[in-house]
């Protein structure tokens, strides 16, 4: 009987799969036909003979493959090796868009049978109303709230747009594919014509891409990053945010919705280690924001004149609307009785000509000469809000919900500067800049010399003070030009396009009291800060720019809350903060505390810095009304604080959401979030959803002492385990940076940002991206699990007066019942399951010292097992991904294809080791490098 039930099981999955299994078979069909007709029948069996001795390598662990297969790729020239890549990193991102296509349509199956998809915005509201909250308590609770996706560039982004461009063109046609299906008749005729036709148009996108280069041939600028970027906000973000706050609506009938959910930017802003970002770039990238969103409602105003061809002769309008139509400079008299035409008419030459003004380009259309530029974007809601007004007043309510009320939401949403641009620096190069200035006036000698009491208290005396610090005709240092330049900049940028398109200066590093001064100090000498601070009377100092402290290392972790009380009791800095907006954004990094002390440590020590500064919120809040906003610093993979985002927001300790979050979308997981807009706005719902459940629902209690005691004593393991393979296993720098493809990652044209902060060759130095990024290439990824299995071991075998039982016991309650641990766990064991130690050790044959390579992977081998062991003891699963039924289907379907790509990759990278240094192998590996990421989503 259990076999059959199984059966029936294994029947219903192979049928609910079918779909998707198609789709990739088509997609895999249409690529195999286009490599034949362009490379030749050699080329494709080549492919698959690659594929079959790779699948065979996986399945068996076959010996004689592993021989076939290196002897194949060593005698391969590397033109035949670039193809062979080329072929399996396009079906990695076929079989993406295959899969995205299958998301979708299990979550259409799941919701047409009547079931609610966690994380959506339905399933939020039944919860609420279940609990008896209301409505009322739901729109005043948005209406506190900040929710802010905030769009970074990393060197893991190796996508081109028009490489994007064509893909979101085939994500299209798939589900052109499944319309035709579903509204086929039986015995239709016209269907099996209708897919055809399609199946051409795939073709030719296929074809498209094949002969599409898929990479640049120079090093990626910040322009480029920025364009990159904005494409997500014409595919996706400006048509999908709208919809988000339409079924918000829906589900809270007439209460309001405040705009509550914002985007924001980090690339053109963020400095920290990337000499290529300067103020010059600062400004073009909010040019280019403004662009993008002012063409936006441009086209939106352009069809609202089509809609709304509504005559005088047949209903009226408001006077506040007959007066917006008279003001427009449209007197063509055939549409003298149509007044919303004529004032449509007037808001797009008013939109051209904002347009010019911000960001010096032309509209496409002109039934009149742009004039008279809006000073802003509440000017312009203004005027759609006449429009909306005499529309409801007149019976035409219907009109408004098509494309009325979409255009005011985004023009309230994204204004005329479309995402907020944080500005990041790192703390070392203010005080370099404060230095200068200092020595310069002659106020002091050597500021970066004095103990941290006197550059306090020199500071405090210093925002006293009304006058500036730069001394008039005075030579200063390129590296102190450029940084007041930043902030000259934001003030002028601010004023441009208003205060929200810069609002948060972020201080990497932040490891004193002094940091934040010193920002402040900076943000004075311009004129972001006004009146005076602490010490002088009358102490009336606003800030323009939110000053964010960025704790990143399990130190800086530690001293978090301290640093922070430390400031707020410095004199008038409360007082500033509460006239200057009354919120403080506190910013926390996953990916170096990760480097620092590995994946359970990190997440600990970020837990605990939560919990303490929640402890000092809770006060400034009762006394002085100052709102804690926690920006989570979090990167696409586990490693790097990933994961599923509404999962981590539940997971959160208890009273640090309150409505109030901001966390970082990075690298490559940008475009498989975000680049197909039906998925994009499921993950936009989840944050929102996630962010009311952990407001008004509070489902994260206080842990218990054991469990918090138990948590400390399996970190303290962990860090120790993982500290002694990284930093004190004597070589495994060498071993690393043979191991993995870092150093080609940090040569190959990736990003605009170093992948080192310094020349030297240290893991403390590395930039903690490159560092996940490599393992995921190597498919090791240690950053995501290392340390866990060790930790378990000693908790239940090494705990004094505890046995082995009821440490496993203690161990299972807290999986059960407290959501840190929980979610920490499923994160684990996803990494886990996209971990391959087969692959990995072929990464390890790069490394020529035999002693060093048997001694670390074996180390890696026995902490896998170990880990292995400890979640299956602890979760009671016998195997990975017991609970995530996606990702197991993802896995079984798409990593065949990827595994090629990995023994495609060593073969070149040992080529290029060994100076065969030519632009087909750079080629080759960069490809590679684009398809492995590509392939493993979230873990690249």
């Amino acid at each position: 009987m259990k076999n059959a039930v199984s059966t029936a099981k294994d029947s219903s999955k192979l049928k609910d799969e079918r779909p998707l299994v198609e789709d990739i078979r088509l997609l895999g069909r249409i690529l195999g036909d286009v490599i034949r007709e362009q490379e030749g029948v050699a080329a494709f069996e080549l492919v698959e003979q690659v594929r079959q001795l790779s699948v065979a390598f996986r399945r068996d662990a076959d010996q004689e493959a592993d021989r076939a297969l290196k002897k194949l790729l060593k005698g391969l020239p590397s033109e035949q090796t670039v193809s062979v890549i080329r072929a399996f990193t396009y079906f990695s991102h076929l079989a993406n868009l295959a899969e995205d296509r299958h998301h979708i349509r299990r979550r259409v199956i799941h919701e047409r049978a009547g079931n609610t998809q966690e994380g959506s915005i339905e399933a939020a509201m039944a919860r609420l109303r279940k609990a008896g909250i209301g409505p009322k308590a739901i729109s005043q609770t948005l209406a506190e709230s900040y929710v802010s996706p905030v769009l970074t560039a990393h060197p893991t982004e190796v996508q081109r747009k028009s490489i994007l461009d064509a893909e979101r063109d085939i994500a299209i046609l798939l589900t052109q594919r499944d319309d035709i299906r579903a509204r086929a008749l039986p015995k239709d005729a016209l269907a099996p014509r209708e897919l055809a036709a399609n199946e051409v148009q795939m073709r030719a996108r296929v074809l498209q891409l094949w002969q599409t280069r898929l990479l640049r041939f120079t090093k990626l600028t910040v322009a480029d990053e920025i364009e990159n970027a904005l494409s997500y906000y014409e595919a996706t973000f400006l048509r999908e945010i709208p919809k988000l706050y339409a079924d918000l609506e829906r589900q809270l009938g007439n209460h309001p919705v405040a705009s509550f959910f914002r985007m924001g930017q980090w690339i053109g802003g963020d400095r920290d280690g990337n000499p290529n970002v300067t103020a010059e770039t600062l400004e073009h990238a909010l040019r280019r924001q403004s662009e993008v969103a002012l063409r936006h409602y441009l086209t939106e105003v352009h069809r609202l004149g089509s809609e709304l061809s509504l005559s005088a002769l047949l209903v009226g309008c408001t006077p506040a609307m007959q007066e917006l139509a008279d003001r427009s400079p449209d007197l063509n008299e055939h549409r003298q009785d149509e007044p919303y035409r004529r004032a449509l008419t007037g808001l797009y030459a008013r939109l051209a000509a904002t347009l010019k003004l911000l960001s010096g380009a032309e509209a496409a259309r002109h039934a009149v000469a742009p004039q008279n530029p809006y000073p802003n974007a509440e000017a312009f809601l203004a005027d759609m809000q006449i429009i909306r007004d005499s529309l409801g007043a007149h019976y035409a309510s219907g009109l408004i919900g098509q494309r009325v009320g979409p255009l005011m939401r985004t023009a309230e949403v994204f204004g005329f500067h479309l995402a907020t641009v944080d500005l990041r620096q790192s703390s070392d190069k203010h005080e370099e800049t404060i230095t200068e200035l200092l020595a310069t006036a002659r106020i002091e000698s050597d500021y970066a010399a004095l103990p941290e009491d006197r550059k306090q208290a020199l500071l405090l005396q210093l925002l006293a003070d009304a006058r500036p610090l730069r001394v008039m005709n005075a030579k200063y240092s390129e590296q102190t030009v450029s940084e007041i330049a930043i902030f000259e900049s934001a003030k002028r940028m601010r004023e441009l396009y208003g205060a929200q398109a810069i609002r948060h200066y972020i201080i990497s590093h932040t490891e004193t009291v002094s940091d934040l001064l010193e920002a402040l100090l900076l943000q004075k000498e311009v004129g972001l800060m006004r009146g005076t601070l602490g010490l002088g009377s009358p102490d009336d100092a606003v800030n323009d720019l939110i000053v964010v402290p960025l704790f990143e290392t399990i130190e800086d972790l530690r001293n978090a809350a301290p640093i922070m009380r430390a400031f707020y009791a410095l004199p008038g800095v409360a007082h500033m903060v509460v006239r200057s907006g009354s919120e403080q954004d506190i910013m926390l990094g996953y990916s170096d505390s990760n480097k620092d002390g590995g994946i359970f440590t990190s997440n600990w020590e970020l837990y605990r810095a939560e919990i303490a500064l929640v402890e000092l919120f809770n006060e400034l809040e009762a006394s002085h009304k100052i709102r804690l906003r926690m920006f989570h610093g979090r990167g696409g993979t586990v490693g790097r604080g990933g994961g599923p985002s509404y999962q981590a927001i539940l997971a959160q300790p208890p009273g640090t959401v309150r409505g109030q979050i901001r966390l970082t979308e990075q690298g490559e997981v940008i475009g498989s979030k975000y680049a197909n807009p039906e998925i994009g706005r499921r993950n936009l719902e989840t944050l929102v959803a996630a962010t009311l459940e952990a407001t008004l629902l509070q489902p994260t209690k206080p842990a218990t002492p054991a469990f918090l005691s138990a948590a400390e004593a399996l970190s303290q393991a962990s860090m120790a385990a993982y500290r002694s393979l990284v930093y004190e296993t004597p070589g495994f720098t060498d071993y690393f940076f043979s191991a993995t493809p870092i150093r080609e990652i940090a040569e190959l044209n990736i990003g605009s940002r170093p992948a080192s902060r310094k020349a030297a060759r240290n893991i403390e130095d590395l930039r903690a991206v490159p560092w996940s990024f490599s393992w995921g290439q190597c498919r090791l990824t240690i950053n995501g699990w290392y340390g866990f299995g060790s930790a378990v071991h000693r908790f239940l075998n090494e705990t004094p007066g505890q046995s082995r039982r009821a440490g496993l016991a203690l161990l299972q309650s807290m999986y059960r019942e407290w959501p840190f641990f929980r979610t920490l766990l499923s994160n684990i064991d996803m990494v886990l399951a996209k971990s391959d130690l087969g692959l990995g050790s072929r990464y390890s044959e790069l490394v020529s010292n035999t002693r060093l390579r048997k001694k670390v992977f074996a180390t890696i081998e026995a902490e896998w097992k170990l880990t292995l062991e400890a979640l299956a003891q602890i979760t009671g699963d016998k195997q990975l991904l017991a609970h995530n039924a996606s990702l197991s289907r993802s896995i079984r379907h798409r990593f065949p294809y990827i595994d090629p790509l990995h023994h495609l990759q060593v073969e070149l990278v040992r080529r290029h080791r060994a100076g065969k240094i030519d632009e087909r192998v750079h080629r080759g590996i960069h490809i590679s490098i684009n398809g492995i990421a590509a392939g493993l989503r979230n873990t690249g």
